[in-house]
């Protein structure tokens, strides 16, 4: 217990009162510090000592106590974002300090927020090409516009010099992707990617005394310049302070029946015949400018595989890419120059002897395959102008025809030719079967989010499952492919790859870059299980088919958000990479999918742990102990499950904070 004189709680709230942030940078320590670290039994902070011989303790390391997952004792904990966990913060004098932490939105979609120019706008809302908004008319009489339920990539940022009405503090912006929506409003039409991503810029006014995020403007980017958006998922902000987007799931061009496209382009374009699919399955980027609106392009030239999480190393030009698909891969894209996505090489890994999915084993290693380098123009000129039929021949039937390569692609077997010439278009346009042509292993399933540890050069990439094609056995298992395992683990985990300088392509020429992936380990697996006696298929103690995945450099920690269909309630994870702990921060409402991850180590001095969810109740087999109690809770809270929330991680003020010495 500290002998340092005692200040009222009232005096210490004034350094926290309203703030959204944990306490730990500049900003957070000017606060942090005046305060000693101990208090008494009835919550209250102590006061540092004053006069000029005081020295302020700085701030050492920090650490987040989990919660207990929720149950149906506290059944409202399970239809909403719950939040009882703690971050202890600890000091140079051997002192620390508890806060509790909660969640607060910005908005739940389906509302009606400001536009920053004395009008509203609906969150989350659906436009078309000609930026009209698409009206949802299931129900007659009842027409309204469409609007997401699924929110994911989230990245905040600033931008030099910027100046919007309506900001008293410090402008930082919030770039939001809405992945598509579930269900038009009479709950029976399947709207899954059959409408244009929605893109926003929110603009927030940050108090520079508490570090407090408010919505001062909401921004719908135009997406018209790039045909609109397919499937937007996880995201990544740039070190360049761009805001990475993604288009998953990319549309077979091979499929001209391909029911969800036309829908896509009736919707986008009024004519189901529009849209052109190599036109979709591209990297966009965001850039906000300082009046809190957006410009946007796409990098036709990174490959157009099932985007998501694009990571981008400290050189600015090494981008290691999320590829959410049944048969992917690991991808990266070295940049031909700094912080300029537009041209540069795209490679592709092949998995040596030894792949484990069992924690501790050794690494197995990789080699790069080069798939050809270009620029976004170029790609983007043949995506306009070839047909598929003009790249490649693509069979599903053995043609017994020695010209043709079997491969698997889409968990599916296929022959395939590529037409003389086209090689380059093949490997931009089709990467995915040319990436299997050429020998990659493609045999990774929903290989979902990408980060990077920078002190440690170390990369995580996380597997959704270990399934289908990583079985040995398995149709969609290719022999030889160094991706290989003898039981499917459903519950996924995370993977840890060593990055080096020094790397050579599989012709011997020199990848121009310091951080190329040369080893994968397991470093983080889920657990199947009988199901219990709530409904989890997987250990609720453990993570379960990790999706989203950032890492914090100040706080050494791994978060990891669920997309699992194995959890009764999905859950937001830190997980400290020295001290190997691992804390469950949030419960996202039951049948709903933590998105939207982004951890942000400073702005203005502020911390910062962004987090949405989507589909809330949307229930599957594991919830029919649960739904009857639930649904009328998640439709109470979420517009009748149509909306999901935007928001992020935050001091607890209505709780009082801790201390111990």
């Amino acid at each position: 217990m500290s002998d340092l004189p005692q200040t009222s709680r009232r005096q210490a709230l004034k350094f926290l009162a309203g703030a959204p942030m944990l306490p730990l940078s500049a900003g957070g320590l000017a606060a942090m510090t005046s305060l000693a670290a101990c208090g008494g039994g009835d919550g209250s902070l102590v006061a540092a000592p004053a006069g000029p011989s005081a020295v302020a303790p700085s701030f050492v390391s920090a650490e987040f106590v989990g919660m207990d997952a929720p149950n149906l004792t506290k059944a409202a904990d399970m239809a909403t974002t719950a939040v009882s966990s703690s971050l202890k913060v600890n000091f140079s004098n051997s002192t620390s300090q508890t806060f509790k932490l909660a969640y607060q939105p910005f908005f739940v979609t389906g509302e009606l927020v400001t536009d920053g120019k004395g009008g509203q706008i609906l969150a989350g809302g659906y436009f078309d090409i000609y930026n009209n908004k698409i009206i949802d008319k299931t129900v007659p009489g009842k027409e309204r516009q469409y609007f997401s339920d699924s929110p994911d990539g989230t990245s905040l940022l600033t931008v030099p010099g910027a100046k919007v009405d309506g900001v008293k503090g410090n402008a930082v912006f919030a770039v939001v992707q809405f992945e598509y929506t579930t269900w038009a409003q009479d709950g029976k039409t399947d709207m899954y990617g059959k409408l244009p991503s929605p893109i926003a810029v929110l603009t927030l006014d940050q108090d520079p005394a508490t570090g407090k995020l408010s919505l001062v403007k909401y921004h719908n980017v135009d997406t018209s310049g790039v045909r609109g958006l397919w499937i937007t998922c996880g995201a990544s902000l740039s070190p360049w302070g761009t805001h990475l987007s993604s288009e998953e799931y990319e549309p077979d061009a091979f499929n001209a029946a391909n029911a969800q496209l036309q829908a896509f382009s009736l919707n986008l374009y009024g004519d189901a015949a529009k849209a052109n699919p190599y036109h979709y399955g591209h990297m966009p980027e965001v850039t906000v400018k300082t009046d809190g609106t957006a410009s946007i392009k796409k990098h036709y030239c990174m490959g157009r595989i099932s985007h998501e999480l694009v990571q981008v190393m400290p050189d600015n030009r090494t981008a290691f890419m999320g590829d959410d698909a049944t048969n992917s891969g690991y991808f990266v894209f070295v940049a031909d120059k700094e912080k300029d996505l537009s041209s540069g090489s795209l490679y592709v890994a092949k998995v040596g002897a030894g792949f484990s999915i069992k924690p501790g084993d050794a690494a197995a290693p990789l080699t790069w395959i080069k798939l050809g380098s270009a620029t976004s123009a170029e790609i983007e000129n043949l995506a306009n102008t070839l047909l598929p039929a003009d790249i490649m021949t693509v069979v599903k039937a053995d043609p017994a025809d020695a010209t043709f390569t079997k491969i698997v692609a889409n968990g599916k077997i296929e022959w395939i030719k590529i037409k003389p010439g086209m090689e380059k278009a093949a490997a931009f346009l089709e990467t995915h079967r040319y990436a299997a042509f050429v020998g990659a292993s493609m045999g990774f399933t929903k290989m979902e989010g990408t980060t990077v540890n920078i002190k440690d050069k170390v990369a995580y990439s996380a597997l959704q499952n270990i399934q289908a094609s990583m079985v040995a056995g398995n149709v969609a298992n290719v022999p030889g492919n160094g991706i290989s395992v003898d039981k499917q683990l459903v519950a996924g985990g995370v993977m840890a790859l060593a990055l080096k300088s020094g790397v050579k392509d599989d012709k011997g020429a020199a990848i121009n870059s310091e951080w190329m992936p040369v080893d994968t380990k397991a470093l983080l697996m889920g657990e199947d299980i009988t199901a219990d006696a709530l409904g989890n298929t997987a250990n609720p103690d453990k993570i379960a088919n990790p999706d989203n995945l950032k890492f914090s450099e100040k706080l050494r920690t791994l978060f990891i958000g669920e997309d699992s269909s194995q959890h009764v309630n999905n859950f937001l994870w830190a997980y400290n990479i020295d001290t190997k702990k691992l804390s469950r921060l949030m419960s996202i409402p039951s049948g709903g999918e933590s998105t939207g991850l982004h951890a942000v180590d400073e702005i203005n001095g502020w911390t910062y742990i962004m987090s949405n969810f989507q589909h809330a109740g949307d229930w599957l087999g594991i919830h029919s102990t649960v739904k009857a109690t639930l649904d009328p809770l998640v439709r109470a809270n979420y517009k009748d499950k149509f909306g999901a929330a935007v928001g992020y991680l935050t001091v607890d003020l209505k709780a009082a904070a801790t201390a111990k010495a």
